[in-house]
């Protein structure tokens, strides 16, 4: 099977670096040769090893809706800047931490393969932070979209979701622990986390970051983009002071030590 990356980048919420980073990444991890394509809206700054591809339109007005990442839908088209055949798509955010052959080997090229979402484990629902699908399987997703596109989003919630149950012959998954959630395969459960950094799970090729927490912020060793680090001290003081969203539990179950293989990992260069 042919080795086809494809990532897609739009505004202003990750950079260009973002970009870069993720090919280093793939770089180190996929047997040569592959190919490597960015649909995007910014072609400047690329790493030169990245083929830069326009970014699809999106061909209706985005829904008005606060949870779903519905733009990713341009890539569900049977036209996709002329690529063919099965393409492996990675958030930026992700983090690579080992060989990624094996997810161009897995399965047949006609399937629509998802990483399983670890939050709600009584529904089957895919996640689709990295997930592979050959172009043109989810041409009748798009068209379905289109129609209504405020009420597939309202009624769907989620774009995984919608791909979940809608793709035509269902999806399959990625095999247990070849791709790990950083809340939760990675953060030890309170109170090992005061102790602990979080783990690398030890079969994981890819880490994702749904939800808000994002490698930089595993870094630095903040819940989010709006908290700070601070000592298992100063969480609790700042906890007991009613700085915290939700509960004091909560609130404990939020601290996380700097998180060395993520820096170590999400990086450009070899």
């Amino acid at each position: 099977m042919k080795k086809q990356i494809i990532c897609i980048r739009w505004g202003e919420k990750y950079g260009v670096d973002y970009v870069n980073r993720l090919y280093g990444m793939v770089a180190r991890h996929v047997t040569p040769p592959f190919d490597f394509y960015c649909f995007t809206d910014t072609f400047e700054g690329l790493d030169p090893g990245i083929t830069a591809m326009p970014l699809p339109e999106l061909d209706c007005d985005m829904p008005n809706v606060r949870q779903g990442i519905w733009g990713k839908s341009r890539l569900w088209r049977s036209d996709l800047g002329g690529l063919s055949g099965p393409v492996l798509f990675l958030d930026l955010d992700v983090v690579v931490t080992g060989n990624l052959d094996a997810m161009f080997e897995y399965g047949d090229p006609d399937d629509v393969i998802l990483t399983r979402n670890p939050n709600t484990p009584f529904e089957r629902l895919g996640q689709t932070s990295l997930y592979r699908f050959p172009i043109g399987k989810l041409a009748p997703l798009r068209e379905e979209f289109l129609a209504d596109p405020q009420a597939t989003a309202e009624k769907y919630v989620f774009e995984q979701r919608f791909v979940t149950r809608r793709t035509p012959g269902g999806v399959k998954f990625w095999p247990k622990g070849w791709v790990a959630t950083f809340k939760w395969h990675c953060i030890r459960q309170f109170p090992i986390n005061f102790f602990a950094p979080p783990k690398l799970p030890k079969d994981a090729k890819v880490v994702i970051f749904p939800g808000g927490l994002n490698p930089i912020d595993a870094i630095e060793g903040r819940w989010n983009s709006r908290s700070t680090h601070m000592t298992p001290m100063e969480h609790v003081k700042a906890g007991l002071r009613g700085e915290r969203d939700g509960s004091m539990l909560r609130h404990l179950r939020h601290f996380l030590w700097p998180t060395k293989w993520v820096e170590e990992n999400w990086r450009k260069d070899p």
